[in-house]
């Protein structure tokens, strides 16, 4: 099992970079696979991004390809995802989540964080 702590959220002008980073405890953190997912009020959980447990390989969502790069150190036990070039639609509370593959699913994804608000004003 893992618990996982994101943090980073805030708020920021259209345009502007945020990162966004989840913490995870124990020392399982290699098993993973990392994703990122965000939730807007009335609206469905969605897949933002992932990477596997060696951060060899990633998937995006089309919406944010380009500008928004998933990493994870290893080392640290943490995900990032760097934001860049945000739009007021990416405006939402950020999810990590933990899994077994590099999947976009929720469900694929037995493990979550508790959430980090990400506010991108015009």
């Amino acid at each position: 099992q893992v618990q996982l702590v994101e943090s980073g959220g805030g708020l920021v002008q259209a345009g502007g970079s945020l990162s966004v980073s989840c913490a995870a405890s124990g020392r399982t953190f290699t098993r993973y696979a990392m994703g990122w997912f965000r939730q807007a009020p009335g609206k469905e959980r969605e897949f933002v991004a992932a990477i596997n447990w060696s951060g060899g390989s990633t998937s995006y969502t089309d919406s944010v390809k380009g500008r928004f790069t998933i990493s994870r150190d290893n080392a640290k036990n943490t995900v990032y995802l760097q934001m860049n070039s945000l739009k007021p639609e990416d405006t939402a509370v950020y999810y990590c989540a933990a899994g077994w593959a590099v999947l976009t699913t929720p469900t694929s994804y037995p493990y979550w964080g508790q959430g980090t608000q990400v506010k991108v004003t015009v």
